[in-house]
């Protein structure tokens, strides 16, 4: 009976070592298939035949298979066009809104700059006082005169003054010696800025980046303001935009008679709508795991501290 007892008073600790590793486990499997669930679904309802589809009750898998909703959406070469367009319009201004902002936050955290209080204080105070939209709108169009033209999506967006802040913050948390002992060496600054703070900063440029091109990616408003009448000048959301609205007038006019909206088209707003989405998310989901790798290699950089 010693024996027996004595193996069991061994086991229990095992047995408490395995409780949290399988309720840890449990809980995040119910996590991560609620996250998944909704992404999943509009998955399959894009790829689910369109009468189908308005019935409900799709869960993972598409009841119907069809991809009559993503032919209605890649069979207009204007699809392609701005989708081109929006590549470009993401590339362009990631690029600059982090070169140009990137340094001015080198330059305002640099304690011998004799403006850079001022200067930070004029740039913040744009987050506070806004003039609205209808003055903005005047000075794109009637001052700069920049409707219709491919760079009124580049132009006003190659700063941000809230990344600013978020970069200046970073530079002033690096060592104030490796710029010292640059100087010492006789580098100026813009040898300064480029080889020794720009590589240390590739964490927080890597998460400024992906801010911005989610952003530029997901931007449909601008072209309606200033690139409507140009339809060589779509982005993809616009476009994508536009034609969820046809689709809704679409069956709209068709819900007269079963018949005619059978005929009309087997893409229906809810595939339409759920196509869309995959069609916009698919690119940011292809390129945040190469950006992913920018944030590790960008870590190991800036771990150089002193």
């Amino acid at each position: 009976m010693t024996a027996v007892q004595t193996q069991k008073k061994v086991k229990h600790p095992m047995q408490r070592d395995m409780v949290f590793p399988i309720v840890n486990g449990i809980i995040l499997c119910i996590l991560m298939f609620v996250t998944l669930f909704p992404v999943l679904n509009t998955v399959a309802i894009s790829f689910n035949d369109g009468i189908d589809a308005v019935r409900g009750g799709i869960g993972i898998w598409p009841r119907k298979f069809s991809v009559d909703a993503y032919s209605n959406l890649l069979s207009d070469k204007l699809t392609y066009n701005a989708f081109g367009i929006s590549v470009a319009r993401t590339v362009l201004t990631t690029l600059l809104n982090l070169l140009f902002t990137s340094m001015l936050a080198f330059a305002l955290s640099r304690k011998e700059y004799v403006l850079r209080k001022f200067i930070t204080l004029v740039v913040v105070m744009t987050m506070y006082v806004n003039a609205g939209l209808i003055p903005n709108y005047l000075l794109i169009a009637k001052t700069l005169k920049l409707t219709k033209t491919f760079w009124v999506y580049i132009i006003p967006t190659m700063f941000s003054c809230f990344n600013m802040i978020v970069i200046r913050t970073y530079i002033q948390g690096l060592p104030e010696a490796l710029a010292e002992s640059a100087r010492i060496d006789g580098a100026n600054d813009m040898r300064i800025f480029w080889q020794i703070i720009l590589p240390l900063c590739t964490p927080v440029l890597a998460t400024v980046a992906l801010f911005v091109a989610v952003g530029s990616w997901n931007q449909w408003f601008d072209t309606q303001l200033y690139n409507g009448s140009k339809k060589n000048l779509y982005t993809l959301q616009y476009l994508l935009k536009m034609k969820l609205a046809t689709s809704m007038q679409s069956a709209n006019a068709a819900n007269t008679s079963v018949d005619a909206l059978v005929n009309a088209t087997k893409s229906t707003p809810v595939t339409v709508r759920c196509a869309i989405t995959v069609v916009s998310a698919a690119p940011i989901l292809v390129v945040y795991p190469f950006l992913q790798r920018y944030f590790v290699t960008g870590m190991v950089l800036g771990g150089v501290k002193g």
